[in-house]
């Protein structure tokens, strides 16, 4: 019997513990589940402005950011059967339509105030 991990190509296995290491930072240090729903994605879009909201520096939530993005791709990896994607240090999501999308990148943008993580995983799950 194979998991979930073993089947999944090899640009995934950052992003996987990416979002893993999100989901467990939230539940010990802002008491916060995620659920790998898109409704969840509420919760991090508000986290997001949060930390934009309270003034922390880019440099100091980068990592978070990331995992957050990492996070909302594989949302839409699970509802899509999406595959991850990865060049040159960087990681996309590749939806079986053959579209491309970058939620790590959406999270910055989130964090700017011009994106949304909730948004772009209903885009990509929407044919």
């Amino acid at each position: 019997m194979t998991t979930q991990a073993e089947t999944r190509p090899a640009a995934a296995t950052k992003p996987v513990r990416w979002a893993a290491d999100a989901v467990a930072t939230m539940r010990e240090g802002a008491r916060l589940r995620l659920d790998y729903s898109e409704q969840s994605l509420w919760r991090v879009d508000r986290m997001i402005g949060s930390l934009c909201r309270e003034g922390t520096p880019y440099a100091a939530v980068e990592n978070t950011l990331r995992g957050f993005g990492a996070y909302a791709g594989e949302v839409i990896v699970r509802q899509t059967g999406a595959e991850w994607w990865a060049t040159g240090g960087d990681h996309w999501i590749r939806t079986p339509d053959g579209r491309l999308w970058d939620p790590i990148d959406e999270a910055r943008r989130c964090f700017t105030g011009d994106g949304s993580l909730r948004l772009l995983c209903r885009d990509a799950t929407r044919p």
